[in-house]
């Protein structure tokens, strides 16, 4: 019983890991080019960028997902997106917005000198950011983005809304044949994955040491 369940606990798992690896991979992009616009020297670029962002951080992710995946076809008479799309918008909209304003953050905190010393040298904006800006950023972005990825991990099972079979979608299935250990168990799936995280993050971290 134990080889069956954890065989089907690690069927939701690759559900989990994919949206997990997919939403970084879109999030983190949209994240910074959303920083930008709430840096924007254009007034109305900035404030909707803002406004955009206040919006998505106010408003709590199942419903994003609920009005993504119903949206279109109850306001418009779209067919539904498939339920993994959705699901997987709503999850890059969502963190590309709280990754936007830890991207911000951190390119702010660089020092105006540093961009100054570049101009002196005779860089353009462009060399200043990637040769100068973008790894002192990273260093400062660490510890809040390891939050932000560890939450992201368990905010997966938030889908379970829309029927998409993650992990705990799968440990909530075996109630219904009277046992709630597997539901349990798919905590140790979680402490994996996270605890995988943090060994990482903590190796990267040490490895931008010479920024100090």
């Amino acid at each position: 019983m134990l080889a069956a369940v954890t065989l089907s606990l690690l069927r939701g798992l690759m559900t989990t890991l994919e949206l997990f690896f997919l939403t970084l991979l879109f999030a983190l992009p949209l994240g910074l080019l959303i920083s930008f616009g709430s840096m924007s020297r254009l007034t109305p670029l900035r404030g909707v960028t803002k406004g955009i962002v206040w919006v998505i951080r106010g408003t709590p992710l199942m419903l994003q997902i609920l009005v993504i995946f119903y949206g279109p076809g109850l306001l418009f008479g779209l067919p539904l997106l498939p339920r993994f799309t959705a699901a997987l918008v709503s999850f890059v909209i969502n963190y590309a917005c709280y990754f936007s304003e830890i991207f911000r953050g951190g390119i702010q905190s660089v020092p105006a000198g540093q961009y100054e010393a570049g101009q002196v040298l005779g860089m353009t904006r462009p060399q200043i950011f990637f040769r100068i800006t973008l790894l002192q950023v990273i260093k400062r972005i660490v510890p809040p983005m390891s939050n932000e990825f560890i939450t992201l991990v368990k905010d997966t099972a938030l889908v379970r809304i829309i029927s998409v079979y993650e992990i705990i979608w799968m440990g909530e299935s075996y109630i219904k044949k009277g046992m709630i250990w597997p539901l349990f168990y798919t905590a140790v799936f979680y402490l994996a994955v996270n605890g995988l995280l943090t060994l990482l993050f903590g190796r990267f971290e040490k490895k931008l040491s010479y920024f100090r």
